[in-house]
């Protein structure tokens, strides 16, 4: 795609997402129109991907398992998995590796586990927190160690979700600079 633009090579490394740059903002500073600004960065992302998680590569090794909610701040009085209005995203971190990040209906048992199966390998251990659609994983053929935020655990030993939760910490954050985004572009 670079090789046949007319970007100086000078303009696409600044576009690059090293310089914590919005697309506005590029489109500023460099002076071209921000549909070609989005267009590539919309491809930085899906070589990014192509490196990172294969579609549909399954790995073997440690993981760390857990859910989200996206969206507006939480309305007073609405909590957690009732929170109305938030978009549900599933992610899985490989530990010392990848995440993957998937918009889901739903957190249950059945939206999740195609999923897990189609993303690790049997024989893997994964690391969840106490929530009922983790239940069976050790009879799919994982190694399954939970952690229970209810009764104020984080971590046991090297069992914990710290990894997948400061995950989803870091992503909150860098997209309120967008002041909202849609479905679409979330896990993009």
């Amino acid at each position: 795609m670079v090789k046949f633009s007319r970007l100086s090579s000078y303009k696409v490394h600044h576009l690059c997402f090293c310089e914590d740059i919005t697309a506005s903002s590029a489109s500023k500073l460099l002076r071209i129109n921000r549909n070609t600004i989005n267009l590539y960065y919309n491809h930085f992302r899906d070589l990014i991907f192509q490196q990172s998680f294969r579609k549909n590569a399954r790995n073997c090794g440690i993981f760390e398992l857990d859910e989200s909610y996206f969206g507006a701040r939480r309305v007073r009085g609405k909590r957690g998995r009732g929170a109305t209005g938030k978009t549900p995203v599933f992610g899985l971190l490989k530990r010392d590796g990848n995440v993957f990040a998937s918009i889901v209906p739903n957190c249950s048992r059945a939206e999740l586990m195609p999923i897990i199966q189609g993303k690790i390998l049997e024989g893997s251990t994964i690391h969840t927190d106490g929530w009922k659609a983790y239940d069976g994983l050790i009879l799919n053929g994982y190694d399954h160690y939970r952690v229970f935020h209810s009764k104020n655990e984080f971590a046991r030993g090297k069992s914990h979700v710290n990894g997948i939760e400061a995950f989803w910490s870091f992503a909150k954050r860098r997209l309120a600079k967008f002041n909202g985004l849609n479905d679409e572009s979330l896990c993009t």
